[in-house]
């Protein structure tokens, strides 16, 4: 039980450490997608409203996570299954979204003047995935290891 609490860092200390340091440009890159897809024509809807919902989703829990860590409530020995989890399924959902928000761009390709605006977003729609990813993996490494 000792070093389940110790596996998770709270506090200050997530700045430091590899995979909770990726909360800042989940964030960053995060709201970028958010921003881009928002300020573009949301057309055609269906798609578009997935990858609004995924990166909207995503942002607020992220933010939630983060603020879970800062305060040190990441301390029972439930919370490391529980960050890879979550960092799994949001990078499942990105790269769903990411793929749909590319399909769209490709199709939209030269009707829009604000195609490079699609453009942006597909790639940070697919840094954010793999920042996910990244953070699921280096999760459950530390989850194994805890």
């Amino acid at each position: 039980m000792a070093s389940s609490v110790s596996a998770m860092p709270s506090g200050t200390k997530i700045f430091t450490t590899m995979p909770d340091i990726l909360f800042i440009p989940e964030f960053v890159f995060g709201g970028l997608v958010w921003t881009l897809v928002a300020s573009t024509l949301v057309d055609p809807r269906n798609p578009l409203g997935w990858v609004m919902f995924v990166s909207l989703f995503c942002f607020l829990i992220t933010t939630l996570w983060f603020f879970i860590f800062i305060t040190g409530i990441n301390q029972s020995s439930i919370w490391p299954g529980l960050d890879v989890g979550y960092h799994a399924i949001s990078a499942f959902f990105y790269l769903s979204a990411a793929v749909l928000l590319a399909n769209v761009t490709i199709t939209k390709q030269g009707q829009d003047k604000v195609y490079q605006l699609d453009i942006a977003a597909v790639v940070m729609a697919f840094i954010v995935t793999l920042l996910y990813w990244i953070h699921a993996i280096l999760s459950a490494l530390r989850w194994k290891s805890s």
